[in-house]
């Protein structure tokens, strides 16, 4: 326990200490300038504080007032120590959040049982104080359980869309890292960025609903079948609408919206320029630059610049042109995560939700992948 005597009495201090210093593991800090008190207040925690009335600078009544509003002695025992016994002080004194008042009249046996008093009383205070910082603790502690465990569920059911068309999930991760650094190229709050991470890799959930005969169609899609991969978009914002999740709404509004178009041509509710979901406008920049330079069962890769052109060309047509500025300005590293440079695994600690989930081979279409037992 510490506690922080403040009068400009030495003698006072002496006597106040001798008797606090009887009880148990009780450390004292005695001060006679009330302005240094307040400083070691700042940087120091004690448990309890004994304040004189009437003290030159600063009276004791101020003295409070200035020490309550400092965080950590809001609920801490402050008591006034005077010989003014008048109501008017003793109110005020309160006012200003006095616990209790020590008179200098007091025998120094009333004195000391007071003292006993208050120090059980801090300690009390400290005892509860130290309990709920350990109930935040473990609060925070399941709250980003619960959160991880949320970002993990939603990349693996990533994974398990991309399985369809895709050899290794590499396709969903990369988007979402894509996406991650346009956020925060443009300079929006971190928070923003993380969820963005998490929630771009169900961009194509509805992708669940388009029968393998389209969406594995190695030629060119004929009108009925365009129309039909195109209500994907609509089918991921009805799986994941009306989540009572943060985390969860963000990737409803990227799955419906990343098709839309800043000039109002796209789909599936013909939306342009800022009424398209911000998210969504971010990963549409983001999905289109990976398909183009991915290989696909109808398509070679495209080039890596000749890609950037590409999303450079449709700024303000396509694409927001704010989201592809800053796509463009970090192409380096874009460029490095294309080439593998920074791999899903070796970029990430083990908390992060990629980091434990498998890259998945496509046994059942590919017999060279299957192993023998």
């Amino acid at each position: 326990m510490d506690a922080l005597l403040v009068d400009d009495s030495s003698t006072t201090l002496m006597w106040l200490s001798r008797i606090i210093e009887g009880e148990h593991d009780v450390t004292v800090t005695a001060v006679k300038d009330p302005y240094l008190a307040l400083t070691k207040a700042q940087v120091s925690a004690f448990d309890f504080i004994i304040v004189d009335y009437e003290m030159p600078g600063m009276d004791g009544i101020a003295f409070i007032e200035q020490m309550r509003r400092i965080p950590h002695y809001e609920q801490a025992p402050i008591v006034m120590i005077t010989g003014d016994d008048h109501e008017a002080t003793r109110i005020a004194a309160l006012k200003a959040g006095a616990t209790d008042f020590l008179s200098k009249g007091m025998t120094n046996v009333e004195l000391g049982i007071r003292l006993h008093n208050l120090v059980q009383l801090a300690s009390a205070v400290r005892r509860l104080a130290e309990q709920a910082a350990w109930l935040d603790g473990q609060i925070e502690a399941a709250s980003r359980q619960l959160q991880e465990r949320e970002a993990e569920l939603i990349f693996r059911l990533s994974l398990a869309v991309e399985y369809r068309d895709n050899d290794t999930g590499e396709h969903t991760w990369r988007v979402a890292r894509y996406s991650q650094l346009i956020a925060e190229a443009m300079g929006l709050d971190p928070g923003f960025c993380r969820a963005l991470y998490l929630a771009a890799p169900l961009h194509d959930v509805g992708k669940v609903a388009i029968p393998d005969g389209v969406l594995l169609k190695p030629g060119r899609l004929d009108a009925e079948e365009f129309a039909l991969v195109q209500t994907h978009t609509s089918v991921g914002g009805r799986i994941l609408g009306n989540s009572s999740s943060e985390l969860i709404q963000l990737a409803a509004a990227i799955a419906e919206a990343h098709h839309e178009r800043w000039d109002g041509g796209g789909y599936p509710n013909g939306l342009a320029g800022e009424r398209i979901p911000l998210a969504a406008r971010i990963v549409a920049v983001a999905d289109v630059f990976d398909a183009l330079t991915s290989q696909r069962p109808y398509k070679a890769a495209m080039p890596f610049d000749e890609a950037l052109r590409c999303i450079w060309a449709d700024a303000g047509r396509h694409f927001d042109p704010t989201c592809v500025e800053a796509f463009c300005g970090c192409a380096e590293q874009v460029r490095r995560i294309k080439d593998g440079g920074e791999g899903r695994i070796q970029h990430l600690t083990a908390t992060e939700p990629w980091a434990r989930t498998p890259a998945l081979l496509r046994e059942a279409l590919d017999p060279a992948a299957r192993t023998v037992a």
